[in-house]
C-alpha cells in the first residue's frame, strides 16, 4: 500500500454506492495513521480546476502595484493579496517565499460576529476579468463538497454521519491562491516556499496545477512527495481536527521546499462556526473554534502579529 492513500470521492460520498464500506476503511486508515490522502472522482471537474488555477495564474501575473491594490497588509485581516515574505508559519525558518490571495466567509451586514478578523470582508481585485465570479463560484462548490467530506470522515471514525452539519452553518471557510516561484539561487536551509507546519483548521482541500513540490511527514519521521494531476485533490487534517476527535485524526507536518519551477496550489481551509466547541468530543470541556483560528493567524500573518 502507498504511503499516501489515493481515494474515490463518489464511493466516499454515496452510501449506497458498492465500493462505499471499502472506501470508508481506506479513509478511516489515512485519516488516523496517515493524515493525508489524495482524492479522484470529485464532483468539481478537472476542467472547471484549470480554469480556476488559469484564474490564479492571471492574477498573479500581474505587476506588484496592481496586487498591492489590495494588500491585506493594510489590514487586520488575510483577506485580499499577500506579498511574498509576509507569512511566518515556523519561527525557526525564515518568512515564506510565496505569494497568496485569501477569500472567505462573509456574515450578513449587521450580524454580531461582522467584525471579527476571520469574518472580515473580502477585497477582490478589477482584474483580471472574470477572476471574482470564477473564484466566487468555486468557493461555493468546494465548501458544499467539504461537507459532504466531513460526513465521511465522521462515519470512518465513528461519529454520526451529520456529527459536523451543525457546526458548519456559517463555516470561517478561507480559500486561498498560493503561487510559489521558482526556488531562487540564494536559498539556504531556512527557505521554504512554506515551511514546515501542520494546518490549523479542520479540513484541508487542496487543488494543484500538477507541478512538484509538496512534501508530508510521515510518522518514521521521513518525508513523501505528495503530488496530484489538475482533476484530482490532496486532502490532509488540520490541529484543530485533531484536537476534537481526541487525537483520533490526525494532523501531519507538511512544507513546500520550492523548486526550479513555479507552482499554484489553491487550498479550501474547512473550519466550522466561530462558536463550534472544538474540544475533544466528551470531554466536557469549552474551546471556541473562533479563538484557536484567531490565535494561530496572529502567530503566523507578520502584520497581525501581537507580540
Amino acid at each position: 500500500m502507498t504511503a499516501i492513500p489515493r481515494l474515490n470521492a463518489a464511493a466516499l460520498v454515496d452510501a449506497g454506492h458498492p465500493d462505499h464500506a471499502r472506501e470508508l476503511h481506506a479513509l478511516a486508515r489515512a485519516a488516523t495513521e496517515v493524515g493525508f490522502f489524495t482524492l479522484c472522482d470529485t464532483p468539481i471537474s478537472g476542467t472547471e480546476l484549470a480554469d480556476l488555477i488559469a484564474a490564479y495564474r492571471a492574477f498573479f501575473s500581474q505587476p506588484e502595484p496592481q496586487k498591492a491594490q489590495i494588500d491585506m497588509a493594510r489590514t487586520g485581516a488575510n483577506r485580499g493579496w499577500g506579498a511574498s515574505l509576509s507569512e511566518q508559519v515556523d519561527p525557526a525558518a525564515n518568512p515564506d517565499y510565496k505569494e497568496v490571495f485569501d477569500c472567505g466567509y462573509e456574515l450578513p451586514p449587521g450580524d454580531s460576529l461582522s467584525d471579527l478578523a476571520v469574518y472580515a470582508p473580502n477585497l477582490w481585485p478589477t482584474s483580471p476579468a472574470g477572476f471574482r465570479p470564477t473564484v466566487q463560484a468555486y468557493y461555493q462548490k468546494s465548501t458544499a463538497f467539504s461537507l459532504r467530506l466531513l460526513a465521511a470522515i465522521a462515519k470512518a471514525i465513528g461519529e454520526p454521519a451529520d456529527f459536523f452539519d451543525d457546526k458548519f452553518t456559517r463555516p470561517m471557510a478561507l480559500l486561498r491562491g498560493n503561487y510559489y516561484p521558482a526556488r531562487p539561487t540564494w536559498a539556504g536551509d531556512k527557505d521554504f516556499g512554506i515551511a514546515a507546519h501542520t494546518d490549523y483548521g479542520c479540513l484541508t482541500l487542496l487543488a494543484t496545477d500538477g507541478a512538484p513540490g509538496l512534501e508530508a511527514q510521515l510518522r518514521d519521521g521521513t518525508w513523501a512527495a505528495v503530488q496530484a494531476p489538475i482533476g484530482d485533490y490532496v486532502v490532509n487534517f488540520g490541529e484543530m481536527l485533531e484536537m476534537w476527535t481526541g487525537g483520533r485524526v490526525k494532523a501531519t507536518p507538511h512544507r513546500v521546499r520550492g523548486t526550479k519551477d513555479e507552482r499554484i496550489s489553491i487550498p479550501l481551509f474547512f473550519n466550522p462556526n466561530f462558536e463550534a466547541n472544538v474540544a475533544p468530543i466528551g470531554s466536557g470541556d469549552v474551546i471556541l473554534a473562533g479563538d484557536h483560528l484567531t490565535r494561530r493567524f496572529e502567530e503566523t500573518y507578520l502584520h497581525m502579529k501581537t507580540g
